[in-house]
């Protein structure tokens, strides 16, 4: 029966409350509905590519931007969105990224039914994910199956043999211990950081498919925290960091065969990279939410804000009182008459007082 062994240390609970920080702040945050798109665009551009990136995807994060923004069909070939992207590359390549794009839209697309419905995910949805994963890439026969032949893990730095996952004999029974064990997981009883954690860990180390198993791990991981309502919005991509900190990322997964399967360590590193990905949003979602008191202040109604509206609002929340000078000072390269246009329309939006004339005038918030 499978029993993951780990222990809950300092770090592990303060990026956990880092997390339920960051929850806190983009679950509540009055985002007008153009800006939520833009974030969950980004953040479905980034997992794409820092997802494939991190198992030696060559593709720069524009070209995958370009794949992403095309929008291609399931049905077109990797060769006909190369061409008419204008990306020169590998077909392998560009068929990963079409394809992760897929995944994560599939995963998202989950994520939304469990939250209407308390579905449960577990064994159909992780094949259907492999499916996605390797469309076009494997013979469809080894497509959403379990493998029947011996793997081994290589970095991806260097190529040496990182690890040795079970027999295929053995995969699917490690594998229903696996599920046995999430199912049986009571909802308090581990935190749904952790289960992604390990949930992450555990399906690279049974490798259950003969390629494509560190995406699919990633991706049910996310599966796994969104089940639970730890989506934030679609809005973040913990492969960045994964991606940005390899040596780090494998030697967190090497780790715990290192210390007799104590998960410690990589729970710990897993925890951390959420943590940092999860604050720098909440800081981004900060800067263009404003204020939660604007969102109380006008009984719930979104405002729509520009980037420039959204840097004077800020500073007059630090300021109290914004001058023209001031403005300036936070918008250095935009126009007196730009600044006044938009102070303007945060006046008559009645978030801001006017006082005084034009050029000597003061800006106060309206409480």
């Amino acid at each position: 029966m499978f029993k993951p062994k780990y222990s809950i240390t300092n770090k592990i609970l303060s990026n956990i409350g880092a997390v339920e920080a960051a929850r806190e702040v983009v679950e509540n945050a009055p985002l007008v509905p153009d800006w939520e798109a833009k974030f969950r665009q980004d953040a479905l551009i980034r997992t794409v590519h820092f997802g494939t990136h991190v198992e030696g995807n060559d593709l720069t994060l524009n070209q995958a931007e370009k794949i992403v923004k095309e929008d291609p069909g399931r049905d077109e070939s990797a060769e006909e969105v190369a061409k008419r992207t204008g990306i020169v590359a590998r077909e392998r390549d560009v068929q990963e990224v079409i394809n992760y794009r897929n995944v994560i839209r599939f995963v998202d697309q989950l994520a939304r039914l469990g939250k209407k419905t308390g579905t449960l995910f577990g064994e159909k949805e992780l094949l259907q994910i492999h499916s996605l994963t390797t469309e076009k890439l494997l013979p469809s026969h080894q497509l959403g199956v379990y493998r029947t032949l011996p793997v081994t893990v290589r970095g991806v730095v260097d190529g040496e043999v990182v690890g040795r996952p079970p027999l295929p004999v053995e995969v699917p029974y490690q594998m229903e211990d696996y599920w046995r064990w999430l199912a049986g997981v009571a909802k308090d009883e581990i935190h749904p950081v952790i289960k992604a954690a390990i949930t992450h860990y555990e399906l690279v180390r049974i490798h259950p498919f003969i390629e494509g198993n560190g995406r699919v791990a990633r991706a049910f991981a996310l599966l796994v925290l969104a089940a639970e309502g730890y989506n934030f919005k679609h809005f973040f991509s913990i492969e960045e960091f994964f991606d940005k900190n390899l040596e780090s990322y494998y030697a967190a997964l090497a780790s715990v065969e290192k210390n007799n399967n104590d998960l410690t360590e990589w729970i710990s590193f897993f925890c951390e990279a959420l943590a940092i990905e999860l604050t720098k949003l909440k800081e981004r979602v900060r800067r263009l939410s404003v204020d939660m008191a604007i969102k109380t202040k006008l009984g719930g109604k979104q405002i729509a804000l520009s980037e420039r509206q959204v840097a004077l609002m800020e500073a007059l929340e630090m300021r109290e009182v914004l001058t023209m000078a001031d403005a300036r000072s936070v918008l250095p390269m935009v126009s007196d008459d730009t600044i006044l246009r938009d102070l303007t329309s945060l006046t008559d939006k009645k978030l801001v007082r006017k006082k005084g004339k034009t050029k000597g005038a003061r800006y106060i918030l309206r409480k």
